[in-house]
């Protein structure tokens, strides 16, 4: 059996994770964020960026009797657009405004369980471009990752689930956001990499020191 037929056959295991890591950055202006609410550093840029492969076969056939399958493993299976929005309401008069205009980027990370070895990972990117004079587009993409993870314990679990998942899967989520732009005929719009890892560590390193539950506890 395929990895992929072995995914289907399980796929009525989906059930919803229970915690969700937020990611808001107005790039206006430094925005100080709430509890789950974490600042980064985005940049538009009219340029691209080769970004590779960076694909991960996991191989996630059935368990080997020998027992070669026992070290931790984690990776990318798959990637793919879910949802892709794309608004240019003033068109093509907001191609002749001459203003800076102020772009707000937000995002948002889900994931929920496929099987005991998989799960998807849910990006989702909202850009606002708006001058003095209106909107000029507003693009908004819900982008998936199927992970697959053999042999690790929860925090681990939870760790590649939040942050090097996400990580992995930006650069693609990232370029689907610059042709979306371009195609709205504006040049294409590079976000910046962020720093996934760094972020969630942050993030429990204020929890702990809060004295507040581990986070994807109920």
């Amino acid at each position: 059996m395929t990895n992929e037929q072995r995914v289907d056959a399980r796929i009525g295991a989906i059930f919803a994770s229970c915690w969700c890591l937020k990611v808001t950055r107005p790039l206006s202006r430094a925005m100080l964020g709430a509890r789950h609410v974490l600042t980064v550093t985005t940049k538009a840029d009219n340029s691209m960026s080769d970004e590779g492969n960076i694909i991960t076969d996991l191989d996630l056939g059935a368990p080997q009797p020998n027992g070669e399958d026992t070290l931790p493993s984690a990776g990318i299976i798959s990637q793919y657009i879910k949802d892709l929005s794309v608004e240019n309401p003033n068109a093509p008069d907001s191609f002749q405004w001459t203003d800076t205009p102020t772009i707000d980027v937000q995002f948002n990370i889900g994931a929920r369980d496929v099987t005991d070895e998989v799960s998807e990972i849910e990006l989702k990117i909202s850009i606002t471009s708006k001058a003095s004079a209106g909107t000029q587009f507003l693009v908004e993409l819900s982008y998936g990752g199927l992970i697959g993870m053999r042999n690790l314990d929860d925090p681990q679990k939870h760790a590649f689930t939040y942050a090097e998942g996400p990580r992995l899967i930006f650069p693609f989520a990232r370029r689907v956001i610059a042709d979306a732009v371009r195609d709205a005929g504006f040049p294409p719009m590079l976000l910046e990499p962020i720093d996934f890892n760094g972020i969630y560590l942050a993030q429990l390193q204020a929890q702990s020191e809060a004295g507040e539950a581990p986070v994807g506890t109920a």
